[in-house]
C-alpha cells in the first residue's frame, strides 16, 4: 500500500514538471487554501480572501459578497453564477458589536426565514407581522429599518474574528434581507446587514440552503 502511494506521488510530481495531462483540470493553491495546502473545492478558486480557514468544507454553492463592489455573487459547482447589487453598511466593514458595520470573512447561512410568504412581507424580530410593505406603511413608520420578504441569518465561522465575544455575527443579527425597492443598491447604506432587492432575494433564497458558506470580502 505504501509503495503504491509513493508511485502515485511520483507520477503526480512528474506530471507537474511536464505539464498537465490533456483534458484534466489542475486546481492550484490559493490564498484561501492557506500556505502549503491545495484548495479541495473548485468554488474556492473563485473567491478571494485571507487564508483563515484552510480546511473549509464547501457545498455545491458559495455566496461571495464584495463590499467594495457592493455585489453579491452566487457561485455554483456546475459553473452557474448569478450576481446581484446589494447595499452593505454605511459605516463600512467591521466586526465589533454596536459598530453598525458589515462583518468580513467566512460565514454560513444559519437559518432561512420566510419561505412561502408573499413578496414585501414585513418582519420584526424575524417574525412576520402580517403586513405587506407599501407607501402607507412607509409613511406611518418613516424611520424604520425595513426587513422585507426573506431573511438569511448569518453566523461567523472564524472564532475571535466574526464568531464569539464582541465580534459575533450571529449575535449581531446580521442578515441578508430584502428592503424597500426605492432604497438604492450599489451604495453602502445599511446598519450592518446586506440589503437586496426583494425580487433578487426571492431568487437567491430558492437557490440556497442552511449551511451554505458565505464569504464577505473587503
Amino acid at each position: 500500500m505504501g509503495d503504491r502511494r509513493v508511485r502515485r506521488r511520483q507520477r503526480r510530481s512528474d506530471r507537474g514538471r511536464g505539464g498537465a495531462e490533456p483534458d484534466r483540470r489542475i486546481i492550484r493553491p490559493t490564498r484561501l487554501a492557506g500556505r502549503g495546502c491545495v484548495a479541495r473545492h473548485p468554488l474556492l478558486q473563485l473567491a478571494t480572501g485571507p487564508p483563515s480557514l484552510p480546511d473549509l468544507v464547501v457545498s455545491e454553492r458559495l455566496i461571495r459578497i464584495s463590499i467594495p463592489e457592493q455585489r453579491l455573487t452566487l457561485l455554483e459547482a456546475n459553473g452557474a453564477t448569478m450576481a446581484y447589487p446589494v447595499s452593505t453598511a454605511r459605516n463600512g466593514p467591521g466586526e465589533r458589536r454596536g459598530s453598525g458595520c458589515t462583518p468580513r470573512g467566512w460565514h454560513r447561512i444559519r437559518i432561512r426565514v420566510g419561505a412561502g410568504l408573499p413578496l414585501n412581507t414585513v418582519f420584526v424580530g424575524r417574525r412576520p407581522t402580517g403586513e405587506l410593505y407599501g407607501s402607507d406603511l412607509a409613511v406611518r413608520h418613516s424611520g424604520r429599518d425595513w426587513i422585507l420578504t426573506r431573511i438569511l441569518w448569518l453566523t461567523g465561522l472564524e472564532p475571535g474574528y466574526n464568531r464569539g465575544g464582541e465580534c459575533d455575527t450571529l449575535r449581531r443579527f446580521i442578515y441578508i434581507h430584502g428592503c424597500p425597492d426605492t432604497a438604492p443598491m450599489g451604495v453602502p447604506l445599511s446598519h450592518g446587514c446586506i440589503r437586496m432587492r426583494n425580487q433578487d432575494l426571492l431568487e437567491l433564497f430558492e437557490r440556497v440552503a442552511a449551511g451554505d458558506r458565505v464569504f464577505i470580502a473587503d
